[in-house]
């Protein structure tokens, strides 16, 4: 529905997904407040509770939310909680994986202690303003770093995962996502994975994100022989 709409775009929006992020925007619509809106937009799966039969996960930051409610602003909550999962779980682990497997040592200076607690530290305004975060730290670069630099856009450095799970990688995904297996193990609604899987496969929607939850889930399980019940 939204894919055809990039085509009569400026060039330069095309880059970004626009239907996976209307998609998630109308995800989110039904949220009742700031707080069930993030985390509407973090998860992969509208309702996870529908997509996991039985979880034995920890309480964590991301599972316990009431832990987070003395945070003043929604704003401070979602840098909090950044701070101790996406952070050390994602972006951190996935660079220091990248650059140990070619023996290169990288360091993230900006996350010296120091620096990380003065951050904490400055008044919200002076980190977000006027819709643009980080906004102190522009405000130096713009002395000493030609502002083109500063203000281009992110790039990403994502893989095709969508294509992939339609081509090479199908029959991997395929035997992973066998609807007598997921029904078999008890973990997740066979019938959801499957009815998700069958809409990826025939282009109906990119759902290679929550597809991807459930794949590394599982080829996990596999290789370490690891059962629900143990």
């Amino acid at each position: 529905m939204y894919g055809p709409l990039g085509k009569v775009l400026p060039r330069r929006f095309r880059s970004f997904p626009l239907g996976d992020k209307a998609h998630g925007l109308a995800q989110v619509l039904w949220c009742k407040d700031p707080q069930e809106i993030y985390f509407g937009l973090l998860s992969q799966w509208k309702d996870p509770a529908q997509v996991v039969m039985r979880s034995r996960e920890p309480g964590t930051v991301l599972t316990n939310r009431g832990e987070c409610n003395g945070k003043s602003d929604i704003e401070h909550y979602m840098m909090y909680v950044d701070s101790l999962s996406y952070l050390p779980d994602d972006v951190l682990v996935k660079v220091d994986r990248a650059a140990m497997g070619v023996s290169l040592e990288t360091r993230v200076p900006f996350l010296d202690h120091r620096v990380v607690e003065f951050a904490w530290r400055l008044p919200l305004s002076m980190r977000i303003r006027n819709g643009q975060g980080k906004w102190i730290l522009r405000q130096i670069l713009d002395r000493h770093v030609p502002k083109a630099l500063i203000d281009r856009p992110k790039m990403g450095f994502g893989v095709p995962i969508d294509s992939w799970l339609r081509g090479p990688l199908r029959d991997w995904a395929s035997e992973l996502l066998d609807h007598k297996a997921l029904r078999d193990e008890g973990l997740f609604d066979a019938a959801e994975v499957s009815r998700v899987w069958r809409e990826h496969i025939d282009g109906v929607r990119n759902h290679h994100h929550a597809l991807w939850c459930v794949l590394m889930y599982r080829a996990w399980a596999n290789h370490w022989h690891v059962t629900v019940g143990a």
